[in-house]
């Protein structure tokens, strides 16, 4: 372990903190979780543990040790499987946005039911924001709430997707539409993860991180505008501090706001235009970050239609997020549809939007760099 940060949750959650510890080097979830005995590993837990990842992450060579601990017990659909170690259980899930369903949700609960996990067993969450959101979930369901931790494999979950507490899955179409307040009592990030992404999995982690920097931080912002060669090349120390800001960024807005009753709701910028984008294109068609990115532009191209910020703020975000490669075209490349029907799929799905009050669809518009309102 390189360094240790902790948030604390408002005392009226009914939850107690989380403990994020930051790694470098080759990961080694191995280590966290098991001890060497003589020439064996055995577990760190006296209680039983149900490890979620998905059919990528198990085969990365970092994650090789880990799996070898493991006998696999018992196929399921679409190459998952469920596997044991001792007293612990390692579940597999199928990868991404289209397995995000209450049937793997289902799959978790049932791999700690039919393996008679009590109320001190731990759920872990290894992998990306998908798997962190439903482990999560199942987590807060499970004779009615367990442990959960994670360790975040990619960019989106590190800065986004596994700080805070929220849990959940698509459902019929819809993004995040069931969910939960779950918070994770500890985080485990190996920066070096990273390495291992795809450029769209890297470049959606890259768009929750811009949208923090537009929203908290002036110093990431310049990061993000002046250095995009050291960012698009995954240079090792820009990655911390891009991690370890905007870690610190939401866990501040947390620890105000944790059930988002005011300015935890900033964090949705660019998502209400992003997720009815998710929704119109088919979920998974367009990443997360992608979308969002998409989505914060035109909630710029907003703020200045309503005479909130200026033209030149909202133009040189925009310009700073197409030199990533987003699409900032009000119609985006993904719909194949006329503007006059996308326009119309896509007020649609904004007014099922879960952040909505009433019939009223909300949007998180801005003045200026860190001067964020909701509308």
């Amino acid at each position: 372990m390189n360094s240790q940060f902790t948030f604390h949750y408002p005392k009226d959650s009914g939850f107690d903190k989380t403990d994020i510890f930051f790694y470098k080097g080759e990961p080694k979830p191995e280590s966290l979780f098991f001890s060497a005995e003589g020439s064996t590993l055995v577990s760190t837990s006296k209680s039983p543990r149900l490890f979620v990842t998905d059919t990528v992450i198990i085969n990365l060579p970092s994650m090789q040790e880990f799996k070898s601990l493991f006998k696999k017990e018992l196929e399921l659909e679409d190459s998952a499987y469920t596997a044991t170690f001792g007293s612990d259980v390692l579940l597999v899930l199928g990868p991404g946005e289209p397995y995000k369903t209450l049937g793997s949700v289902t799959e978790i609960l049932n791999a700690a039911l039919s393996h008679n996990f009590n109320r001190n067993a731990t759920f872990v969450a290894i992998g990306g924001g998908v798997i962190c959101d439903m482990t999560a979930f199942a987590a807060s369901m499970f004779k009615r709430g367990v442990e959960v931790k994670f360790v975040p494999t990619t960019l989106l979950a590190m800065v986004d997707a596994a700080i805070g507490g929220k849990s959940g899955c698509d459902y019929r179409g819809f993004k995040n539409m069931i969910g939960a307040f779950w918070p994770a009592t500890e985080l485990h990030v190996w920066s070096q993860f990273v390495q291992t992404l795809s450029d769209e999995e890297y470049l959606s982690g890259l768009g929750e991180a811009v949208k923090t920097a537009l929203l908290f931080s002036p110093e990431l912002t310049k990061i993000f505008t002046e250095k995009k060669d050291l960012v698009l090349a995954r240079d090792e120390e820009t990655l911390s501090v891009i991690i370890s800001e905007c870690v610190q960024a939401k866990a501040r807005i947390v620890e105000e706001d944790f059930r988002e009753h005011g300015v935890r709701s900033f964090l949705n910028l660019g998502h209400t235009f992003g997720h009815a984008l998710e929704t119109v294109a088919g979920l998974g068609k367009i990443s997360h970050g992608s979308a969002i990115m998409w989505g914060t532009g035109r909630a710029l191209d907003l703020s200045v239609r309503l005479g909130l910020c200026t033209k030149d703020y909202a133009e040189s975000s925009k310009k700073m997020m197409a030199s990533y490669g987003y699409d900032m075209n009000p119609v985006p490349k993904v719909l194949s549809v006329q503007k006059k029907q996308y326009t119309q799929a896509l007020l649609d799905a904004m007014r099922k939007d879960k952040k909505n009050e009433s019939s009223e669809i909300r949007v998180i518009l801005q003045r200026g760099n860190c001067d964020t309102l909701i509308q």
